[in-house]
């Protein structure tokens, strides 16, 4: 079938067969359906999202510690310029605060990794190591064999291939 053809729906191209197909890691295992691929790559994007929602929240967590880090360096020189008792006010005050109830954003952090991040990760890898045999992105390379061009230089299946 040409790479351009239309294929009825639920046909899958078998990259097994295909000279330069993907590698053995991203093939879809005998027996596995493309509704299973396709659950098992939703709940992997889904991960992706938390993953992306993680880096946010350490940057909250630097950017933070950063203000406080510039807030002190602020308070020095207010400090300098003769304001000493508004400046021993607000750093009394504000310095060192938390940040939510109870914590500064390291907690945020420990607990967004512990409690949620590190459940879901494991749970993703739980449900990949049943289904499809552990293996990764498996709709993201069918996509791949679907939209790439095959024998043309950069759309190679993998790296270190050459059409």
């Amino acid at each position: 079938m040409e790479q351009n053809e239309e294929r009825p729906a639920g046909e899958r191209t078998d990259a097994r067969t295909a000279p330069d197909g993907p590698d053995a890691a991203h093939q879809v295992p005998e027996g596995v359906d493309d509704a299973t691929v396709e659950a098992v790559g939703r709940l992997t994007a889904a991960l992706e999202v938390v993953e992306q929602a993680r880096g946010m929240l350490y940057g909250f967590h630097r950017m933070t510690g950063r203000g406080d880090n510039d807030l002190a360096d602020a308070l020095d020189a207010l400090e300098a310029a003769g304001h000493r008792e508004l400046a021993q006010d607000m750093r009394r005050d504000l310095l060192g605060r938390n940040v939510v109830s109870h914590r500064w954003t390291f907690q945020v952090v420990e607990d967004y990794d512990d409690g949620y991040w590190q459940p879901f990760r494991d749970w993703e890898k739980r449900v990949r190591d049943a289904l499809v045999g552990g293996r990764r992105h498996l709709y993201e390379a069918q996509l791949k064999e679907a939209n790439r061009t095959h024998g043309r230089p950069g759309h190679e299946a993998r790296p270190g291939a050459h059409g």
